[in-house]
């Protein structure tokens, strides 16, 4: 029986990860021994799948304090975009499913997530704390140009004055630009949108399905121009194939209107460890002993550090340089001299004599 180590000289083209490790949840696994003998191999399949799910919540709270948001907003679980690095994919085990391939081909869409949105709105006590939507994954994925979810999620967060966080890497965002505006004309929106490199060849194989560097500066661009605050999340920085861009990315997305920005040092807890070590061993060979021990010096010798307070930045020598290459270049472009506050006192229950506050 094969391992994970023992993979299929078989690159995925337009994919992210090149391999299915196993669910750990799942007490039996599949391999492929002999490809003649199996006619309905699902590696075989390319396609995109999508899988309608229901939930009894649609917003969750979120309890780290790692992460910079307070409740979170997912309307599809899995992502295209097929990041290597993306932390959501561990996630995607709690659904059967592994954190691969599976992640990238099997999305599930939560089609009541509106009606689930409004159900959590009308909760007694609700406070208008700013949700974030794409807390795990990109609410703006391709996805949504067929299912609209977050369009929609975003029209009932304007009709109840709701405050919106929204962190994306997908230009797809730029279509939603009226209802943007005006949720920032209440000051009841904000957005970041990740760029981790400039360097589009980096970008097709580490980010196989995303919008290009090109366009997500176009975002910012055009999101500031509508008054809308834009910030940008550097993330994850790999140190050896992207922490040596953090001086012209941040002075390039200030020159596009970013008045903040944030970052985190990549960290590969649970699948994604094996799934981003494949990944870097066929796409950077030459280079990834130096990549792999850069990471671990970040982690204490691991590659994953969970202890909160350390595991988005990590700690050692690399990651002390990466951290003072990136304040002192946020301080030379005036990013993070401003304070962005959405408004909560609007908040409102539709058809409702009272307002919360």
């Amino acid at each position: 029986m094969k391992t994970d180590e023992q993979q299929d000289s078989t690159y995925f083209k337009g994919r992210g990860a090149q391999l299915n490790p196993h669910n750990h949840f799942q007490k039996d696994s599949y391999v492929k021994e002999h490809t003649e003998g199996i006619d309905d191999w699902e590696e075989s399949d390319p396609k995109t799948s999508f899988i309608f799910g229901e939930s009894r919540s649609i917003v969750n709270k979120v309890d780290s304090p790692d992460v910079g948001m307070a409740y979170s907003l997912n309307p599809y679980q899995g992502c295209e975009h097929g990041c290597t690095y993306c932390y959501a994919r561990n996630a995607h085990e709690y659904w059967g499913f592994s954190a691969g391939l599976d992640f990238e081909r099997k999305i599930i869409v939560k089609k009541d997530a509106p009606e689930l949105f409004k159900k959590f709105l009308h909760r007694k006590g609700w406070d208008a704390s700013v949700i974030s939507l794409s807390g795990n994954t990109d609410c703006y994925q391709p996805a949504e140009r067929k299912f609209r979810l977050t369009r929609q999620l975003l029209e009932i967060a304007l009709e109840y004055k709701q405050p919106i966080g929204i962190i994306t890497k997908n230009a797809l965002i730029l279509r939603d630009l009226d209802i943007l505006s005006e949720l920032a004309k209440h000051k009841l929106i904000s957005v970041y949108v990740s760029i981790n490199s400039l360097n589009e060849d980096l970008r097709l194989k580490m980010e196989p399905r995303t919008t290009t560097a090109k366009q997500r500066l176009k975002i910012i661009e055009q999101l500031s121009s509508a008054g809308i605050p834009v910030g940008v999340m550097v993330a994850p920085t790999v140190p050896g194939l992207s922490d040596h861009e953090i001086p012209q990315i941040l002075k390039t997305i200030a020159q596009c209107g970013a008045i903040s920005a944030g970052y985190t040092v990549v960290r590969l807890n649970g699948a994604i460890g094996p799934i981003f070590k494949d990944w870097l061993i066929k796409n950077y060979p030459d280079r990834f002993e130096k990549v792999w021990h850069m990471i671990q010096s970040c982690h204490g010798g691991q590659v994953n550090d969970s202890r909160f307070g350390e595991r988005m930045r990590g700690g050692g020598n690399i990651a002390d340089m990466i951290r003072d290459t990136f304040r002192l270049h946020c301080r030379l472009n005036k990013l993070n001299t401003t304070v962005v506050e959405l408004d909560a006192t609007q908040f409102r229950i539709p058809g409702s004599q009272l307002n919360l506050f």
